[in-house]
């Protein structure tokens, strides 16, 4: 039987709870900018567009995956003068535009696709893989059917302009790749090869997401693929350390496992900073004369929301986007000047 005592007790903690329930609440959906987060961070100067999608997101509480997913889109579909993600990307050897992508949670659940053809949101679909599959990773025919099956709408990705430069390169077929073409040369009017946007996000709630979306080298071998759909290389994510992503000559990123090696380098104590620059090192260390001729970039953020990133060659830049700034352009340290 309950008495007055009681009653007042039972009371004030249900006053307690309801005060400790609010500040729950506000914590999640207040930007806190002096923890250094919200924030997102990508790689290149197309990465400025696909932020600013991101932190629509970020802004209002979201959820860091639900960012990245937004931000990968815009570059992936309405940025036609972007010829290294999506829908204006340019093709293999064999007039396919292949995509791949892939996206990681602060659960450290994961998605990709590879190979991907006639779909232009591959990060949509990389994430659907990670939540309505048992897999990680679907490619090919595989994946584009899946896509389908999804309600994703098929259509063909290869533009007017982009047939046209890949039937001019046809007339020499000489494949080489050009370093930094994300920084104006894979516009209209130079020169086109690759890359890849990566997106790096923590939320108000200091949980950490990635992405990382492609076309892949333009005018590869039909079949390959980089590092950008393969979890540990292209991307890692690690909700107690922090995340890395990288942009680049894929191989060599896989063969360092790049991304996961920079987590666990902040894992030990490094910056992220200096993390990337470790990994760049072996790469160089490993093959020097191979690191001489390309282009291997890392970025990465850390729990605390502090961010670095470093390359193999100048000319590297990211983008970053928080409570202070949403147009941040930053150019990347680098081993050659």
């Amino acid at each position: 039987m309950y008495n007055r005592r009681k009653f007042i007790k039972l009371s004030a903690a249900g006053a307690s709870l309801a005060a400790l329930s609010k500040s729950g609440i506000a914590k999640t959906i207040t930007p806190r900018p002096e923890s250094g987060y919200p924030i997102v961070i990508s790689t290149w100067d197309f990465g400025i567009i696909a932020n600013k999608g991101a932190w629509k997101v970020l802004s209002t509480g979201g959820r860091a995956l639900d960012a990245i997913e937004a931000g990968a889109r815009i570059p992936e579909a309405e940025d036609i003068t972007n010829h290294t993600v999506g829908r204006t990307g340019l093709p293999d050897r064999d007039g396919h535009v292949t995509l791949d992508s892939c996206i990681m949670d602060e659960f450290g659940n994961c998605g990709s696709v590879a190979a991907m053809e006639d779909i232009a949101h591959p990060i949509s679909v990389a994430r659907m893989v990670m939540e309505k599959t048992p897999h990680v990773m679907l490619v090919g025919e595989g994946a584009t059917q899946f896509a389908v099956e999804q309600g994703m709408k098929k259509e063909k990705l290869l533009t007017p302009e982009t047939e046209k430069i890949w039937k001019e390169w046809l007339k020499k077929a000489q494949y080489s790749p050009v370093m930094n073409i994300e920084n104006g040369a894979g516009r209209p009017g130079g020169k086109y090869n690759h890359d890849t946007i990566g997106m790096l996000a923590i939320d108000a709630k200091g949980n950490i997401s990635g992405g990382c979306t492609t076309s892949g080298m333009a005018f590869k071998l039909h079949g390959r693929v980089g590092d950008s759909p393969i979890i540990g290389a292209g991307l890692y994510v690690d909700n107690e350390v922090g995340g890395a992503t990288s942009t680049g000559v894929g191989e060599e990123v896989i063969r360092n496992v790049g991304s996961f090696l920079v987590v666990e380098l902040m894992r030990q104590g490094l910056s992220p900073e200096d993390a990337c620059k470790e990994a760049v090192h072996r790469i160089i260390k490993k093959k020097p004369e191979t690191a001489k001729k390309i282009q291997v970039g890392f970025l990465a953020i850390n729990k605390k929301g502090e961010y670095g990133a470093y390359a193999i060659q100048s000319g590297f830049s990211y983008a970053v986007c928080n409570a202070q700034q949403q147009d941040l352009l930053v150019p990347g340290k680098s081993y050659y000047k």
